[in-house]
C-alpha cells in the first residue's frame, strides 16, 4: 500500500486489491461473469465441425484467439480465487468459492479440449501448412508449435477428460488439503524470555539470528511441529507420486518423472541432467564456505541449524518503508524502466506485504493477464533478508512487464527462464551495497549473506530435485515413510559431507517442501535460473551498460520463443556442463574474495 505525502511516498504492510479480477465475489458479478464464458464456450464448440485440413491460417488464427479470449476470462475468475485463498487459506468462503472455479475450469477444459487434440493429431506436414506466416501473428504460431510437442504423450478425448476430472476431483483437492493443513500450523518461540506464537514465516526468521540458540530452537520446532503431522502429510505425498507416475509415465508414456517437467519447461533431459551432475559435483565448493564460516564464526564445526548465521552480531530490523525505497533505489540505478515498473505493483496496491494467521507462507509473484499488472505475495518480517526477497519478487514482476506486449498465450517464460529477472535483482542490490559499503566488516557480511542466498537457491534446491528423483523411485518400490526419511537423510549427507554436524531432527525436513507436493521437479528452475545469472551478471560487470539490450531482450521474449532459442542468441548452450561449471567458478570466486577479506 502506497500513501502519498506533500513530499514523498510512503509505503506501509497491507493486503492487496484484487479488484481488477473481480469487483467483488457477489453472486450477481460471479454469474454474469460466468453466463458470459458460457456463451462464448458454446461459440468455440460450435466451431468444431469446421476443423479440417483444408482450413484457411486465417480461420486457425481466428479460432485460436476465441481459445485466448475465453482463456483470459477464465485466468480472471481463476486468479481471484486463488490470491482470494493465497491470502487466508482458512476462509470457508474463499476456499468454497476455489472449489467452484476449480470445477468450471475441469468443465470448460474437457469442452474445449477438441481443439488442442485435433491440433496435436495433425500430420507435421498438415499441420505446418495451417500455421499463420504473416509478423503480426509470430507469438501464435509460436504457441501452436509447443503445443504439437506433447503429440507422442497426448490420449484420446475421452481420456484426457477423464483425466481432467481425476485431477481436479482428487490430486488437486489433495494439494488444496496439504496448503490448508500445513499453513494453519502454528509454531512456539520463546525470544527474550517471552514465548511467542508464530506463523512459518515468521519462525523462519530466526534461522537468521545471531543467537545460536535460538537459530537451533527455530529449526527444533519447526521439525517439531511438522514432525507430528509427519504421517499424514507422508501419505499425501506417496499419493501424489503414485498419481504422477500412473498418468504420467504408465499412460502418456514419459521416460521418466522428471522427464514431465522437463517437457514442460522445454528443457531437453540432457540439459537438465548436466545442471544436476555439475551441481552434485560442486558440492565440495559449498562443504568449503562452510568450513570457513565456521571459522569466522569462532566454532569448531557448524551445526545444520548454523548455516544461514550471520557474521555479524546484530539482529537489524529494517522497515518495510526503507525496505521499498532501497529496492526502487537500487533497480533505478540499473534501469529507469525496471523501477518504473516495479511501482506499478505498490501504485496499484498489488501487493500483500503484511503477516497474519492463515495466510500462506513463504512468497510469490502472480501474473494473471498481460493487461494487469502482476501481484506479489510477501510475509514482510523485517529482516535484512526480506529485502532480497522483495528485490526477487519484483523481478519476477518486472520479467512478466517486459513481456507484457504479447499475448496472453506466450507472455509467460518457461520456470527455468522465470528466474532470470528475479535473481538478477537480488544481485544489482548486493552489488548496490557492495560498492557503497567501505567497511571490510561489513562487506565480508554482505558478501557472506549473497553466497548464503546462493546456495539456498542453487545447491539446496538441486539436492530438493535429487531426492525427488531417489523418492519417487522408492515410493513405486513400496519404501515406506520411515525409509524416505532415510533417503533425506542420505541426500543431506552427500549434500554437506563432513563439513557440519546433522541432527536427526532433519529427517522430516522433506515433508514441509511445498514445491515438491504441488509441483514435483520444479525446484531445478531456481538453480538453472541462478547459475544462469551468475554467467549473465559476470557479462553486466565485464560489459556495463552495453550489457542492458540483450538482457532486456531476453526477457522481453517472455515465453514467445523456445528457451534454446533465447540462450543460444546469448551464446549459451544450455546442455554444455562447462555452461553450469562457469557458474560454480563464479561462486568459488566470490567465497576467494570473502577468504581474501582482511579484517
Amino acid at each position: 500500500m502506497t500513501v502519498q505525502t506533500k513530499d514523498t511516498v510512503e509505503y506501509k504492510l497491507s493486503g492487496w486489491d484484487l479488484s481488477k479480477l473481480l469487483p467483488a465475489p457477489t453472486e450477481d458479478l460471479i454469474k454474469e461473469r460466468l453466463d458470459n464464458l458460457e456463451e462464448n464456450v458454446e461459440t468455440f464448440e460450435a466451431a468444431r465441425p469446421k476443423l479440417s485440413t483444408q482450413m484457411e491460417p486465417d480461420q486457425l488464427l481466428a479460432m485460436v484467439k476465441q481459445y485466448e479470449a475465453i482463456t483470459e476470462q477464465f485466468y480472471l475468475l481463476g486468479g481471484y480465487a486463488s490470491l482470494w485463498f493465497s491470502e487466508n487459506t482458512q476462509s470457508p468462503e474463499a476456499l468454497t468459492f476455489r472449489n467452484r472455479i476449480q470445477h468450471i475450469s475441469t468443465q470448460i477444459q474437457n469442452r474445449m479440449l477438441f481443439f488442442s487434440l485435433w491440433w496435436k493429431g495433425l500430420e507435421d506436414d498438415e499441420a505446418e501448412q495451417l500455421l499463420p506466416t504473416s509478423k503480426d501473428a509470430a507469438d501464435y504460431r509460436h504457441f501452436l508449435q509447443e503445443m504439437r510437442l506433447f503429440k507422442p504423450f497426448t490420449l484420446d478425448e475421452k481420456s484426457e477428460q477423464i483425466i481432467n476430472i481425476k485431477d481436479a476431483n482428487g490430486m488437486d483437492a489433495l494439494m488444496t488439503l496439504y496448503s490448508m493443513l500445513t499453513n494453519r500450523l502454528e509454531f512456539k518461540l520463546t525470544v527474550n524470555g517471552e514465548e511467542k506464537t508464530l506463523t512459518r514465516g515468521q519462525l523462519s526468521s530466526y534461522v537468521y539470528s545471531p543467537d545460536p540458540d535460538l537459530r537451533a530452537a527455530a529449526y527444533q520446532e519447526l521439525h517439531r511441529v511438522y514432525g507430528q503431522e509427519a504421517s499424514i502429510l507422508a501419505q499425501i505425498y506417496v499419493n501424489r507420486v503414485r498419481d504422477w507416475h500412473s498418468e504420467n509415465v504408465e499412460l502418456r508414456g514419459f521416460a521418466s518423472p522428471i522427464a514431465v517437467r522437463n517437457k514442460l519447461n522445454d528443457i531437453p533431459d540432457e540439459a537438465v541432467d548436466a545442471l544436476l551432475s555439475v551441481a552434485r559435483r560442486n558440492a565440495p565448493i559449498f562443504q568449503r564456505y562452510f568450513q570457513l564460516k565456521a571459522k569466522w564464526l569462532g566454532v569448531d564445526k557448524l551445526r545444520r541449524y548454523d548455516i544461514y548465521a550471520p557474521l555479524a552480531a546484530s539482529d537489524k530490523e529494517i522497515p518495510y518503508a526503507e525496505a521499498v525505497q532501497s529496492v526502487l533505489h537500487t533497480l533505478e540505478g540499473f534501469d529507469a524502466r525496471f523501477a518504473a515498473q516495479a511501482r506499478r505493483v505498490f501504485d496499484e496496491n498489488h501487493i500483500d506485504s503484511e503477516i497474519r494467521k492463515g495466510k500462506r507462507s513463504g512468497a510469490f509473484c502472480a501474473t494473471i493477464t498481460p493487461k494487469i499488472t502482476p501481484y506479489v505475495l510477501m510475509n514482510y518480517t523485517g529482516k535484512v533478508r526480506d529485502v532480497a526477497t522483495l528485490a526477487h519478487e519484483l523481478g519476477h514482476a518486472i520479467h512478466s512487464m517486459m513481456a507484457e506486449h504479447h499475448p496472453l498465450l506466450t507472455q509467460h517464460s518457461s520456470l527455468p527462464l522465470a528466474e532470470t529477472a528475479s535473481v538478477f535483482a537480488e544481485m544489482v542490490m548486493t552489488d548496490q551495497l557492495l560498492a557503497e559499503e567501505k567497511d571490510p566488516l561489513v562487506r565480508r557480511e554482505i558478501l557472506a549473506a549473497a553466497v548464503d542466498d546462493i546456495y539456498a537457491t542453487v545447491m539446496r534446491q538441486a539436492y530438493f530435485v535429487l531426492f525427488e528423483n531417489d523418492a519417487h523411485a522408492a515410493i513405486l518400490e513400496n519404501k515406506s515413510p520411515q525409509e524416505l526419511n532415510q533417503i533425506y537423510m542420505a541426500n543431506l549427507r552427500d549434500q554437506f559431507g563432513d563439513s557440519l554436524a546433522l541432527t536427526d531432527d532433519f529427517q522430516h525436513e522433506w515433508v514441509s517442501i511445498p514445491h515438491i507436493y504441488s509441483t514435483p521437479f520444479y525446484c531445478y528452475a531456481y538453480s538453472f535460473g541462478q547459475l544462469l545469472v551468475l554467467s549473465l551478471y559476470r557479462r553486466y560487470q565485464q560489459e556495463g551498460d552495453a550489457f542492458k539490450p540483450g538482457y532486456m531482450k531476453i526477457l522481453a521474449y517472455g515465453g514467445s520463443a523456445r528457451p534454446a532459442q533465447i540462450l543460444e542468441e546469448a551464446g549459451i548452450d544450455m546442455s554444455d556442463p562447462l555452461f553450469w561449471q562457469g557458474g560454480f567458478d563464479v561462486i568459488r570466486d566470490m567465497i576467494n574474495e570473502l577468504e581474501a577479506i582482511e579484517l
